[in-house]
């Protein structure tokens, strides 16, 4: 309120004037903060409608009292629906463009003809102007703010620093738009349903008139063998237990003699052979979903994919894509999907240093290199997300939830990346006393 009649006696009643007059004071005082170190805060995220598209993003303050504030809260959630409206941005802020991809264009636009025509002592100046125009058009702080665009995100950064008292800052974010760089089918959806049907007619066609030929070779121990009675009962606990159909756990507990544990296992693995036969087709839709833990401390962006868009979005498909998130929140030492993503480089120098440890030295040469191999193939694997057990199931890994999802649904499902930010990992962090603070702060005044 007294910022409000200074601003008003300062600007001669006039609001607007006022209004600017504040903003400017707001601004030079978050400037002061700037300094400060900001290692608290929230990580955030937006899932367009559709899940096509999804962002995460990292926020920092200096204290979690702010960060835990309805202020910062709504700055946070901004910001995340910011980064996912301007479609260009690639980085924070104009310092974090690549130096070399900005040289690189200095030189092309030094050597353009409409540059060549202009008196030489400006052609620098004109060319820096162009390249900052560039820089700044893929920088998140300089783009117009959503919600007013009569300020950029960076003013409304500093608006809100000066307004709570904290240095804020942006520190990263990651953008992902759904099938980005993946090759898309172009067939005909209606011609891909008849030729489907036409293969499944012809396939049933042949099992007819194998069926008498199978009949015939049948061993006669086998004819003679006894049909297996199924209670409902047991039929209701394997659908719980495995999401199967109902004729396919009945037919999977007259195989096992009625085991449910068993009738589970041969369930998965009909399922796995059925998935297997998906594996080379192209999946290009699905969804982009977040995770955000409990406190904002540790987010997660995924992308999973499927097949057709009716698939993605269905109920069984929304709470795979869920738990895979949630999955990957889970799993402290992930960096990749498959072992297959891993970095081959850093690989082939783990490898190095292992056949040089004293403890593979001291063991017979020829077995040296399958002993590190193994070790590798286990280094490899605890970072892969594929290989870890899943959380709500640790009898089967997350590779094995996917291939039975595919054999489920009847479309290849496959997970494509993540990304997970965990608040202020690898920033340096305060250690002075808060009760401390405060009191020097007091004293000051």
């Amino acid at each position: 309120m007294m910022d409000c009649k200074k601003a008003l006696q300062e600007c001669g009643g006039d609001i607007e004037e006022a209004t600017t007059w504040l903003r400017k004071k707001g601004m030079a005082s978050a400037d002061k903060k700037a300094s400060r170190i900001a290692a608290e805060g929230a990580i955030g995220a937006y899932i367009h409608s559709g899940s096509q598209l999804g962002v995460v993003c990292e926020v920092n303050c200096e204290t979690d009292f702010v960060a835990r504030g309805d202020r910062f809260k709504e700055l946070v959630a901004d910001i995340a629906m910011q980064i996912a409206a301007c479609t260009e941005i690639e980085y924070v802020s104009p310092e974090e463009a690549d130096p070399a991809m900005v040289a690189k264009e200095k030189e092309v636009q030094m050597q353009m003809e409409d540059m060549l025509s202009k008196p030489e002592n400006i052609r620098e100046k004109i060319v820096q102007g162009r390249l900052d125009k560039m820089v700044n058009e893929k920088a998140l702080l300089k783009q117009p703010f959503i919600k007013d665009t009569s300020m950029t995100v960076e003013e409304y950064i500093k608006e809100t620093t000066a307004s709570i008292g904290e240095k804020i800052s942006v520190r990263r974010f990651v953008k992902y738009n759904l099938g980005e760089g993946m090759e898309k089918r172009e067939e005909d959806f209606a011609a891909e349903v008849e030729a489907q049907t036409k293969a499944l007619a012809e396939k049933a066609a042949e099992k007819k008139e194998e069926a008498p030929k199978e009949e015939e070779a049948k061993p006669a121990e086998e004819e003679a063998k006894p049909a297996v009675a199924v209670s409902a009962k047991q039929v209701k606990e394997l659908r719980d237990k495995s999401g199967a159909g109902m004729m396919d756990c009945k037919k999977a507990l007259q195989e096992c003699g009625g085991d449910v544990e068993e009738a589970t296992n041969w369930l998965r693995k009909k399922g796995m052979a059925s998935a297997d036969k998906k594996a080379s087709r192209i999946a290009a839709e699905g969804a982009i979903a977040q995770y955000i833990h409990a406190g904002a401390r540790l987010g997660v962006l995924v992308e999973v994919n499927c097949e057709t868009d009716f698939v993605a979005r269905g109920d069984r498909f929304k709470e795979l894509v869920a738990d895979i998130a949630m999955q990957v929140a889970a799993c402290p030492e992930v960096e990749y999907v498959a072992p297959e993503d891993a970095d081959q480089a850093m690989i082939e120098k783990e490898k190095e240093v292992q056949l040089k440890m004293e403890d593979i030295l001291s063991k017979p040469e020829n077995i040296r290199e399958k002993i590190v191999q193994g070790r590798l193939d286990k280094m490899v694997n605890e970072k892969a997300l594929l290989k870890q057990d899943f959380i709500k199931d640790t009898s089967k890994t997350v590779e094995e939830l996917i291939k039975e999802a595919t054999a489920e649904i009847g479309e290849k499902i496959s997970i494509r990346r993540f990304a997970k930010f965990n608040l202020g990992e690898g920033m340096e962090k305060r250690e002075e006393d808060f009760a401390a603070e405060v009191a020097a702060q007091m004293g000051k005044k």
